[in-house]
C-alpha cells in the first residue's frame, strides 16, 4: 500500500498537537544564544539519546516525534534521516508521522510547478495536480475517483487565487483522495498546501510551509469537517550589524466544524473558509505572541547602540517630561 495513503488515514488518529509552549522559535546571534530549549546542552542531549534506546518502541516513538517537534524545520529532512539511522526500526512510523517541508517540482506534461509531499505520493513517484499524472510514471498509481478528480481540479483553482491574494507568490496545491463509506457516512479527505520561499533580498532567507489536512463526512445536507493545520516557517538573517538570526519553528492546530452543502462545491467554500479562518489566527499567534515576545526578549538583552548613545536618549526624554511637567504646573 502506497505510504502517502497510510499517512492521509492516519492524520486523524495519532496527530501529536502542541501547546503554544511546545512551539520552538529559537533566536541565534554571535556571541549571545538565546533558545526556548529547556535543555540546550550537549550532555542534555546525550543523556536524551541514551534514554530514548533504552525505551519500548511505543515510547521511542513518542520521544521520538517529540524531539523532532523541537527541531528547526528546514532541517527536518537531515534530522529524520539522523534519527531513522539511530532507530531503524520505527522507520515506517517516522516517515509517516513527521511533516517535512514541501517541495518544488514541475509537471513534465502541463510544465506547470507544483507541490510534491506525503500526500501525492506513491512510492517514489509524486501525482501532478494539474495532469493527474504521477512523475516518474506508474501504472497502477492511486488516483481520485472521477467526481473526486473533478472537486480537486475546482479546489486547486480556487486556492490559487487564494494564494495570490494572500502569499503574492508562492506556490499552491491541493490533494483530494476517497474515503470508504465510515458509518454509512459518505466523504473525502484531502490536503491543501501552501509554501513561500523568500527571496533572500536584505541577506535575509526564509520559508513558510503550511499543511491542512482535512476529512469531510456529508451528512444529509450538512457535512462535518475535521481540520488539522500545521505551519513551519523559520527566518535566516546575516549582517555584519546584527550577526546570524535564525528564527525557526512550527505550529499544528485542529478546528472541526459543521457547514450546509447543497451542491458538491459547496464543499470548496466550506474549507476554503475554514482554512482561511485558521491561516489568520496562526498568523496572528505567530506575530503577536511568539515573534513579538522573541523580540521582546532580545531587545532587553541586546542593544545596537552604545551604552552612550542610549544614555543621552534617556536623558534627553527625561528633560523633555520634565518641561512638559513644568508648562502643566
Amino acid at each position: 500500500m502506497a505510504r502517502s495513503f497510510v499517512r492521509n488515514h492516519r492524520s486523524y488518529e495519532t496527530t501529536y498537537f502542541e501547546s503554544p509552549a511546545n512551539t520552538i522559535l529559537a533566536y541565534h546571534h554571535q556571541p549571545l544564544k538565546v533558545r526556548s530549549l529547556c535543555e540546550n546542552t550537549v550532555t542534555s542531549y546525550q543523556n536524551f539519546f541514551r534514554k530514548l534506546l533504552s525505551l519500548k518502541m511505543g515510547d521511542q516513538l513518542e520521544c521520538a516525534l517529540d524531539l523532532m517537534r523541537r527541531l528547526p524545520p528546514q532541517n527536518t529532512e537531515e534530522n529524520l534521516s539522523q534519527l531513522i539511522s539511530l532507530i531503524p526500526s520505527l522507520h515506517e512510523d517516522l516517515v509517516n508521522a513527521v511533516d517535512q517541508p514541501l517541495k518544488v517540482a514541475t509537471c513534465p506534461i502541463t510544465k506547470k510547478e507544483y507541490l510534491q509531499s506525503t500526500f501525492n505520493r506513491d512510492g517514489d513517484s509524486f501525482r501532478s495536480p494539474w495532469s493527474n499524472e504521477y512523475d516518474p510514471p506508474m501504472n497502477d498509481g492511486m488516483v481520485p475517483s472521477q467526481k473526486t478528480r473533478k472537486l480537486e481540479v475546482a479546489a486547486n483553482d480556487a486556492f490559487n487565487t487564494y494564494r495570490e491574494m494572500y502569499y503574492e507568490g508562492g506556490h499552491s496545491a491541493v490533494y483530494f483522495w476517497d474515503d470508504p463509506n465510515q458509518d454509512g457516512f459518505s466523504g473525502f479527505s484531502g490536503a491543501v498546501l501552501f509554501k513561500k520561499v523568500g527571496d533572500g533580498i536584505r541577506k535575509m532567507k526564509g520559508a513558510w510551509d503550511s499543511i491542512h489536512v482535512f476529512k469531510a463526512n456529508e451528512r444529509g445536507r450538512n457535512a462535518h469537517y475535521k481540520l488539522t493545520s500545521t505551519v513551519m516557517l523559520y527566518t535566516i538573517t546575516s549582517k555584519p550589524e546584527l550577526g546570524n538570526m535564525n528564527l525557526s519553528g512550527s505550529m499544528t492546530r485542529q478546528f472541526e466544524a459543521d457547514y450546509p452543502f447543497d451542491e458538491p462545491n459547496a464543499h470548496i467554500a466550506n474549507i476554503g473558509r475554514m482554512v482561511e479562518d485558521i491561516e489568520l489566527k496562526m498568523r496572528n499567534l505567530l506575530q503577536e505572541v511568539y515573534f513579538g515576545k522573541t523580540k521582546d526578549i532580545v531587545n532587553d538583552l541586546r542593544s545596537i547602540n552604545s551604552l552612550a548613545e542610549s544614555q543621552k536618549q534617556a536623558n534627553i526624554h527625561k528633560e523633555l517630561v520634565g518641561q512638559l511637567l513644568e508648562r502643566k504646573s
